[in-house]
């Protein structure tokens, strides 16, 4: 699978809410570092992420662009609330090697009237 269609479909799985199938997407020493936190390092760690941020809040993932190069993806993308934010996808046999994300944390914390931590 190509990698602009691979991050298609983990929009559409992302927008379920689902955290064992997005989980499925990864290498099992997968790495997604969305750069506001500390690297998430192995599927079954990414799994655990994604179920804390699907019980934390309820998101939804518009895409406003998805570019190709290689075996790398490029997800610009938005959320109805008007967070944006883009991730670097890195795809090696059909799942993710490497994801780093670039979003403004405080804003989705107040947006979503989370606590924000402080220093």
């Amino acid at each position: 699978m190509k990698p602009k269609e691979l991050i298609k479909k983990w929009v559409e799985t992302f927008n379920e809410g689902n955290a064992d199938k997005i989980s499925d997407f990864y290498h099992h020493d997968a790495i997604n570092h969305q750069v506001s936190n500390k690297p998430v390092v192995g599927k079954k760690a990414i799994r655990e992420m994604f179920e804390h941020e699907f019980n934390q809040a309820e998101m939804t993932c518009i895409i406003e662009n998805i570019f190709e190069d290689k075996d790398w993806g490029i997800l610009e993308w938005k959320d109805p609330l008007g967070l944006r934010g883009c991730g670097f996808f890195k795809i090696d046999n059909g799942k993710i090697k490497f994801q780093r994300g670039y979003w403004d944390k405080l804003s989705f914390l107040r947006m979503h009237k989370l606590p924000i931590p402080r220093e």
